[in-house]
């Protein structure tokens, strides 16, 4: 894996604070982050109304792994406000999932037999620029604890749901107290089988995965599956293994699902290094999904022939159990499409 370096005295800091303190102090302004970082405005084309619309949000952790001086960081790119965002693209829409269309009770997203996902929080660590639900009504899918009973009994009505899928925004961003009593609550639940959780955190802020974390993810009521977010090799680092290393220990089944991005990870190079650098973490390569075309984020997007050609370069350079598939989704289909 190739090494970044290290922005000078941001390291230090980022590695003695709380996750609490990283999330609550994240970089919310692009001038700040270009400082950071020594760029100026005219070396990229930062956009405050495209903050405006989806504000940037990324903390010094994840700052930390991107080069100094290189408008074009891989790890920047996904997060810095773009004048791009703001044209009108045919076929880009803020519902791209048709999720609307999929969320009987607040809180709950069914789009698939046998699972059900719940927006545990509606809160992100770091607002990546490519987020299908960039413009998801969050203050209307944001249940108390004690609200949650009405999606609770929606599972339990239902027994061909065996699965249940923490997500978000990162339903880490929520404290260890409230995500135990939301799981032991589903534990009560006979037929649900497995336990998915969807998040960036292990990636964006390491230290954010704790013994009171653990704790609640170490039982034997569950198949745990964790799902972590990774697109560049660049994002993975000491602090990502150590983390991966304390959910495996804990019986945690590691899987890695990124985006291909133009201008990112789009070519086969970068995409063997992310697999075997996932790989050596103790996380499998899972899916690899074409960009959902989400209003603001067509600037990313990879043609479909490039894409498919990409995922024979990737058969020819790696074991089959590294190469990620590469899926689409598609509204209203049974299942992920592949590609």
């Amino acid at each position: 894996m190739k090494k970044t370096p290290i922005i000078p005295n941001i390291a230090p800091i980022w590695q003695s604070q709380s996750w609490q303190n990283l999330l609550a102090n994240a970089y919310d302004n692009s001038d700040d982050l270009l400082a950071a970082l020594q760029l100026h405005k005219s070396d990229v084309d930062t956009s405050l109304q495209a903050a405006a619309d989806f504000p940037l949000r990324v903390p010094a952790s994840y700052v930390a792994k991107m080069r100094v001086g290189d408008p074009n960081d891989p790890l920047l790119r996904q997060v810095l406000p773009l004048g791009a965002e703001l044209d009108a693209v045919t076929g880009y829409s803020a519902d791209p999932l048709e999720e609307s269309a999929r969320n009987p009770l607040p809180g709950i997203v069914h789009k698939y037999h046998g699972r059900v996902l719940l927006i545990t929080s509606g809160a992100c660590t770091i607002n990546c620029r490519y987020c299908f639900r960039r413009h998801f009504p969050y203050q209307d899918n944001n249940p108390s604890l004690s609200e949650w009973q009405q999606s609770l009994a929606y599972i339990a009505a239902r027994p061909d749901v065996e699965e249940v899928i923490l997500s978000g925004g990162d339903p880490l961003a929520a404290s260890d107290k409230y995500l135990a009593r939301l799981v032991a609550q589903i534990a009560a639940i006979s037929h649900v089988k497995r336990l998915r959780i969807h998040s960036r955190l292990p990636v964006v802020i390491p230290q954010r995965i704790t013994p009171d974390t653990l704790a609640w993810m170490d039982t034997d009521r569950f198949d745990i599956a964790f799902v972590v977010h990774a697109n560049h090799a660049n994002e993975l680092d000491q602090h990502s293994a150590d983390a991966f290393r304390a959910l495996q220990q804990h019986g945690v089944t590691l899987l890695n699902q990124g985006v291909l991005l133009a201008g990112i990870n789009d070519d086969t190079d970068t995409l063997v290094q992310l697999s075997k650098a996932l790989f050596s973490q103790g996380v499998l390569p899972y899916y690899m999904h074409a960009l959902d075309k989400v209003a603001g984020a067509a600037h990313f997007d990879v043609p479909r022939a490039r894409a498919q050609q990409l995922a024979s370069e990737l058969l020819a350079a790696l074991p089959g159990y590294l190469v990620p598939k590469l899926v689409f989704t598609e509204p209203g289909a049974p299942h992920k499409m592949p590609l």
